[in-house]
């Protein structure tokens, strides 16, 4: 978390910072070095680019640098302002192209411009200025000031995002003070204990502005002025009239413990001004309260007035009378405590996606740690190889050997270098994250919601930037551990010299996708790819199934899809299957077993490709009559060769007395005559009155009772006991119509347009059927 609370121009922790227009933060004293101006040998430019946004000022006069400068008295007189550092010999610098570029976007508020004199970090710095030999302190800020007032304009550049913002006429004192940031610099010190001097923190307050050594006891403090006064220093430097009747005056605070003191910035207890003027000095009084509790910001356009809203238009805190008086009276506003949880909330929320990923970039680099060790195993491993079958073919190898193991040994080292590069890659993303993600959740732990709220869209959006940096892919290795090298000892002695790696080797098992691979009815789908890092070729794939009771595995597809269905299987049966690859150096090993389990139960409709030309069909396929007076067949879609199948058909129409036939079939039926008419088919035909079984038209088994509209005939085929079997509105028709049946059945019917039915499939066996009806003959 250190680098996240340095200041990005001097390199230190911070002191003081400010808020900057783009969200970045310097150090105050470090944003009066890079401030820039115009000095008065521009003015020949034209009017309107004299003007930046907002300030209002006329041409020939400069906003002062900060709140010192801009406070009258304190720079006419003796106050503690560090502006003279600034000094007003910044004219002749820049050329034509630098004056224009600096205003060129004022309607923004933000400028460019090309640096002349530069500081390391590329931001152009103000030459500090001299104090003459003999002068005080004081009067050298009193240069500093005149200095500053014969400037025309001045702008601060961000040593980041290098985008330039123009100063309005309360200078440097118009940006916001990050005090948020700064009490948690002062944690961060205290807990690393990196503190000097702790032990000469004084044992109470003392006055800042006493001439009496040693400084007596603070009596007061200023709130507006954050200095710590004695009773007579209060009289003579902060009377209450005039300009510091307004003021308020508290008891001072008390004591700081030893490591808050000593945390303070040099010269807290001695940086206050010497003279008249209640400002305060920035080393002075502003270490000096920020050892102590720390109070909250006031409005700096309302003084007196503390943050009580928060302005959505403009993203700031704001006081009651900015909205009453000020530019944000017509804005929305919201309450601060709402808008500090919220932001908070949109804070933490961003972390957590950080967080996850800085857990997997934990992983990940563990991943890649052991790649480097399975790397190694694998090249010593290789080598171990290659020397023992170098040492079998020692006469016709020794010069080949050498070139052998430098291959080895460069493939190794070529994917070492490129784990290491990772590894560099991905530890310095995690560094920064994790830096970011310290910093955040100490600035979750702070309660100054105006404070947070200053740096709270800055900081979302950097966590947001930061999860983005670990797009897709970044968290895979880009190497495999695995050597690619076979050495083929078998070529006769004559091809010694021509000897190399074999870059082809056998390909690995293939994966199973199980997610992809399911059931339908009696037919299966399943999926498979190559695992990663394959770099063996592969020709095809052999896909192999045993037949549903646990016997041989038997090929039932060979190509190069990754995709295959296979159907026409056993229905309510159990599957394994396993597939493999194979290329040029021969077939590689079988993938694990998948076992699949086909349905219990046939669904199924008519099939609108086999049925006679004159079928009908609607309803989903499930509903058949014939545009022809003869009869014509239609199969089902389904095809049966093992278990217990059961389906009905409804009659729905049933005119003029026809013979319907209903029964099972092979493929190859005969479709242009009743079913069971030749050898391919076993039907029962019945009319209203009776009901007959036919096969190869031979009619067996009259039966007393027919159909008429709205009856169901039941079909049964249980090819475990091999039977055929038929029912009548629940009542079985005479009795087991067929035996013997084997092989492979299709649902089938034979209608005329005197009768339509409709199919139901998926249905149980059924247990309650009535008892058989006697046969009429």
């Amino acid at each position: 978390m250190e680098e996240e609370l340095k200041c990005p121009v001097c390199g230190s922790l911070f002191r003081e910072p400010i808020i900057l227009p783009c969200s970045h933060n310097v150090c105050l004293p470090c944003a009066r070095t890079i401030a820039v101006q115009t000095p008065d040998g521009e003015q020949h430019l034209p009017q309107p680019l004299l003007h930046s946004r907002g300030s209002g000022l006329p041409a020939g006069a400069a906003p002062p640098l900060d709140h010192d400068a801009a406070a009258g008295p304190a720079c006419s007189g003796a106050s503690g302002s560090a502006a003279g550092g600034l000094g007003g010999g910044a004219g002749g610098g820049g050329d034509h192209a630098d004056k224009l570029s600096l205003y060129s976007e004022t309607d923004s508020g933000y400028g460019s411009y090309t640096p002349s004199l530069k500081s390391p970090n590329g931001v152009r710095v103000l030459p500090m200025v001299p104090a003459p030999p003999g002068s005080s302190a004081a009067a050298a800020r009193g240069a500093a000031c005149s200095s500053l007032s014969s400037s025309s304009s001045s702008s601060i550049t961000c040593p980041q995002c290098h985008r330039s913002a123009s100063l309005d006429h309360r200078g440097l004192r118009g940006f916001q003070r990050n005090r948020l940031l700064e009490a948690i610099v002062q944690r961060y010190q205290q807990g690393r204990g990196a503190v000097h001097g702790a032990s000469a923190a004084p044992a109470v307050a003392i006055c800042q502005l006493c001439d009496r050594t040693p400084p007596e006891p603070a009596a007061t403090l200023c709130e507006q002025c954050d200095v710590l006064y004695c009773a007579a220093c209060q009289l003579k430097c902060h009377p209450s009239r005039g300009p510091f009747a307004k003021h308020r005056l508290v008891q001072p605070p008390p004591p700081p413990a030893p490591a808050e003191a000593a945390s303070a910035s040099p010269g807290a207890a001695q940086g206050a001004p010497s003279g008249g003027g209640g400002c305060k000095s920035p080393g002075g009084a502003g270490a000096a309260g920020g050892s102590s509790g720390r109070k909250f910001p006031t409005c700096p356009e309302h003084e007196m007035e503390n943050y009580s809203m928060y302005c959505v238009s403009c993203r700031t805190p704001v006081c009651y009378l900015c909205l009453e008086e000020g530019r944000h009276g017509k804005h929305e506003v919201k309450p601060l405590g709402a808008m500090w949880k919220q932001h908070k909330a949109q804070l933490s929320q961003a972390l957590n996606g950080v967080s996850d990923k800085a857990k997997e970039a934990k992983e990940f680099l563990v991943q890649l740690k052991n790649i480097l060790q399975q790397i190694q195993e694998n090249g010593l491993d290789y080598e171990a190889c290659l020397v023992a079958q170098c040492d079998a073919l020692v006469d016709a190898l020794t010069r080949q050997k050498a070139k052998l193991l430098t291959k080895v040994t460069k493939e190794r080292e070529h994917k070492l270098k490129m784990v290491w590069d990772q590894i560099n890659h991905c530890t310095l993303k995690l560094r920064q994250s994790t830096g970011l993600m310290e910093y955040c959740l100490e600035v979750i732990k702070e309660n100054d919601p105006s404070g947070f709220l200053q740096i709270s869209d800055a900081l979302i959006k950097r966590v947001q930037v930061s999860q983005e940096q670990w797009v897709k892919g970044a968290l895979e290795p880009k190497v495999s551990a695995e050597f690619d090298l076979t050495l083929d000892s078998e070529p006769l002695l004559q091809a010694i010299h021509q000897l190399d790696f074999i870059q082809m080797k056998l390909p690995p098992s293939p994966l199973l996708q199980l997610e992809k691979c399911c059931t339908h009815n009696n037919s299966v789908t399943l999926a498979w790819r190559m695992p990663p890092f394959t770099h063996s070729p592969v020709d095809g794939y052999i896909l192999e199934l045993d037949d549903g009771d646990g016997g041989q595995f038997r090929e039932v597809y060979v190509g190069k899809e990754t995709l295959c269905t296979i159907d026409g299987l056993h229905f309510n049966s159990t599957y394994n299957a396993r597939v493999k690859a194979f290329n040029s150096s021969g077939v590689g090993p079988y993938s694990k077993t998948v076992v699949l389990q086909t349905s219990d139960v046939a669904w199924f409709t008519f099939d609108p490709n086999s049925g006679h030309r004159d079928i009908i069909l609607s309803n989903d396929n499930q509903t058949a009559t014939c545009s022809s007076y003869d009869d014509r067949v239609v199969l089902g879609t389904a095809a049966f060769s093992k278990g217990v199948h059961y389906w009905e058909l409804h009659v729905d129409r049933y005119d003029n007395h026809p013979d319907p036939a209903f029964g099972v079939a092979r493929a190859s039926v005969v479709k242009d005559m009743m079913l069971g008419k030749d050898d391919k088919a076993w039907a029962m035909y019945v009319d209203n009155n009776r009901s007959w079984f036919m096969h190869c038209n031979s009619h067996t088994n009259r039966t007393e009772g027919g159909v008429c509209k709205g009856a169901t005939v039941g079909v049964l085929l249980d090819l475990n006991k091999h039977t055929l079997t038929f029912f009548i509105n629940g009542q079985q028709q005479g009795p087991t119509a067929f035996s013997h049946v084997d092989g492979v059945f299709m649902p089938a019917l034979s209608l005329n347009r005197n009768v339509q039915v409709t199919l139901h499939t998926g249905l149980e066996v059924p247990t309650n059927l009535g008892r058989p009806k006697l046969s009429g003959n």
